[in-house]
């Protein structure tokens, strides 16, 4: 009532192959292959991107808002 052995590991391996198929397995592969390689292209992409600093009038949102309204209301 343990574990697996290596013939249930190899049972399990043969039913899934006759269930798939080879080549469905192998596109299977290659299209998890694609999606880590771009996931890891974005994660380098997005460290090598340089941060930017708001500008002057940008930094208190808040305060051109609450200009605004005052103009409005006078």
């Amino acid at each position: 009532m343990g574990g697996f052995s290596i013939w249930h590991w190899l049972i399990v391996l043969v039913v899934v192959l006759l269930v798939f198929g080879t080549k469905k397995l192998r596109n299977i592969g290659s299209d998890l292959g694609g999606a880590v390689k771009g996931f890891k292209d974005a994660m380098k992409e997005e460290q090598n991107k340089p941060t930017e600093l708001p500008r002057q009038g940008e930094a208190g949102g808040t305060t051109i808002e609450g200009e605004v309204k005052d103009k409005q209301n006078s």
